[in-house]
């Protein structure tokens, strides 16, 4: 068996010659077909206002997409908010952080970001647990990251500022494809809805919710990224597909890590208690106080010492 044809749930590139997809599709002779199976849909400002969020409430945004980006600072100008030059930005990667701007003059902004990674982007946001925290979210979204903001008891807020739906994909024949690759969960479930669950041709995922997302709706999945091996989904399908071509047995694809966000807490939970800042606090001021007391003591020392010559 040879891959001769797959589909990439993906919005088709403005230059296709430029994606990576098209370098396997002349070394493989693979006809590429992109086919998005989702779309993002912002909430509309009524919505917005239903959920109760004051914007101006808040110290410090927090972005896990570019779609968030966007709403957000299109609920700002059809509310006619202006957000203030102190707001803090923190993105789970430094693409979404260049993103911004879109909108802000990046040096003007006290923007940070994080490597992409679950435990990196939780510690960025340790760093400022101080600040009134907003989190911007798309639904439906990932629960690791709220789910591990209130286990720390993080003081933050979540707002949905955007909607995931499904595309008619009526016209796809999946029999047509020998590998359909997906990005999301959400990819999964528009499949599902679609194709149910037999009958179906290999699968691709990217990333560790979409892969649980398809093994526990019992889907086979045959390659993912990323991994050591293949840090990107087109890295991961070059190697598959090369494997396939040559005959050789792939195995399915197991997940039996534990989710990245109880990883975080257990690491979090073994990290020694450090000394409250009030019981430092009060440790200086006892010091001070101390130190007051012996002085005015001595004085009056000296002024006993004085009267007796």
């Amino acid at each position: 068996m040879k891959i001769k044809s797959i589909l990439v749930s993906q919005p088709t590139p403005a230059v296709p010659e430029k994606s990576p997809f098209y370098e396997i599709s002349a070394k493989y002779g693979a006809k590429i077909t992109f086919r998005p199976f989702i779309r993002v849909q912002g909430v509309s400002l009524k919505e917005f206002r239903s959920q109760r969020t004051e914007i101006l409430d808040y110290t410090a945004v927090i972005f896990t997409s570019r779609s968030t980006v966007d709403h957000f600072f299109r609920i700002c100008e059809e509310a006619r908010i202006t957000v203030p030059e102190t707001m803090k930005y923190l993105c789970n990667t430094e693409a979404v952080a260049l993103y911004l701007q879109k909108y802000i003059v990046y040096r003007k902004r006290k923007i940070s970001f994080a490597n992409g990674s679950f435990a990196n982007f939780m510690e960025l946001i340790l760093k400022h647990r101080d600040e009134k925290l907003l989190l911007t979210l798309s639904e439906p979204h990932k629960p690791e990251l709220p789910m591990t903001m209130e286990k720390l008891k993080l003081n933050f807020h979540k707002v949905i500022l955007s909607r995931t739906v499904s595309n008619d994909v009526s016209d796809v024949k999946p029999s047509d494809y020998d590998l359909m690759v997906f990005y999301s969960p959400s990819e999964i479930a528009a499949l599902i809805s679609a194709f149910g669950t037999e009958n179906l041709p290999m699968i691709g995922t990217f990333g560790d919710g979409t892969t649980r997302a398809a093994i526990e709706a019992g889907l086979t999945v045959q390659v993912m990224a990323p991994t050591p091996e293949a840090l990107s989904m087109t890295k991961a399908v070059d190697l598959f597909v090369a494997k396939i071509n040559a005959g050789e047995t792939v195995v399915p694809v197991q997940v039996n890590t534990p989710r990245q966000s109880d990883e975080f807490i257990k690491a979090q939970e073994a990290k020694p208690v450090k000394k409250s800042r009030v019981k430092k606090a009060d440790g200086a001021a006892s010091k001070s106080t101390g130190k007051t007391v012996r002085s005015v003591a001595a004085r009056s020392v000296v002024k006993e010492v004085k009267k007796s010559m």
